[in-house]
């Protein structure tokens, strides 16, 4: 494909752009303005599911042609594309929902229209992983996106045994048929006290989001508790994350038994030599659990 391989600076000026436009993971009414506009704009709009956007162009009074563009035509289709493109047309590039090449399609179009020297602008929009981080409660000023784990349970073992020493929080996608596989294994590679959030349906009718150990999601999952339809995030609590919850617990179990013999401080002295906790840590969660006991009593 010659035309994908000139310097980027080398397009003719009269060149088009290619948009990557995030669109709604599921409620309708998160179509931005700035989306709005550039699909009424357009004359041309690449999408991973026709169907799915002709819902979405109607919806917003857009009459762009639509251009199929998935995992499996991608590389058959990038060609014309870029030569529409270099010609001075503007394209839209959509997928089913949230931001093109983010576990979907879109990268290699992406990859060639940079090298063929064509503008590609992004247009934000919503994003399942950050929408479930946002309500997760871990740790997000780092974390991994690995996407959707393989489908056979050995190389989804074999995926997430490296993971289990990862301090920053995952985040997962996962298929409604394979959620409660995943969990499992899960489970068994990160262990059954490992806390995660598993997000449904985000931004949709019936959205629901759990959290808690793997032990109990799986339990959940199992019961019917969580609902087996529609799209799944899942989002883990990282190394770090489950060593703290551990520490917390060593500490507390033994502020427990000392804090029945000992003044608060003493207490805290000794609990902070046996779990490696700090001294002033201890000392204030011996100061809670006295509260939390007093309250009680």
């Amino acid at each position: 494909m010659g035309v994908g391989h000139k310097a980027e600076n080398q397009a003719p000026g009269k060149a088009g752009a290619l948009i990557v436009a995030a669109t709604p993971i599921g409620n309708l009414d998160d179509v931005s303005t700035r989306l709005q506009s550039a699909l009424r704009r357009v004359g041309k709009v690449a999408a991973e599911d026709t169907r799915r956007a002709a819902r979405l162009l109607e919806s917003v009074d857009a009459r762009a042609r639509l251009v199929s563009l998935h995992a499996h035509n991608e590389r058959s289709r990038i060609a014309a594309l870029l030569r529409g493109m270099l010609a001075g047309e503007d394209l839209v590039l959509l997928c089913d929902a949230g931001t093109p090449g983010i576990s979907d399609p879109g990268m290699r179009l992406v990859r060639e229209a940079r090298n063929a020297g064509i503008r590609v602008t992004p247009l934000p929009g919503p994003c399942a992983a950050v929408a479930a981080l946002s309500v997760a409660g871990f740790p997000a000023d780092r974390f991994r996106f690995e996407g959707f784990l393989p489908a056979r349970r050995a190389a989804r073992l074999a995926r997430l045994e490296p993971l289990k020493r990862v301090a920053e929080t995952l985040v997962f996608y996962e298929a409604v048929h394979r959620i409660s596989a995943a969990l499992e294994d899960m489970r068994a590679v990160f262990g059954g006290d490992r806390k995660a959030v598993l997000a449904r349906e985000l931004t949709k009718l019936h959205e629901s989001v759990h959290g808690g150990p793997l032990d109990e999601l799986c339990r959940e999952a199992q019961s019917g508790a969580i609902v087996a339809k529609g799209e799944f995030t899942l989002v883990v609590g990282g190394a770090d994350e489950a060593r703290g919850s551990e520490d917390a617990a060593a500490l507390d179990s033994a502020l427990k038994v000392l804090l029945d013999e000992l003044p608060a401080r003493q207490a805290a002295r000794l609990a902070a030599a046996l779990t490696g906790a700090s001294r002033r840590a201890a000392y204030q969660r011996s100061l809670d659990l006295k509260r939390s006991k007093q309250a009680a009593e």
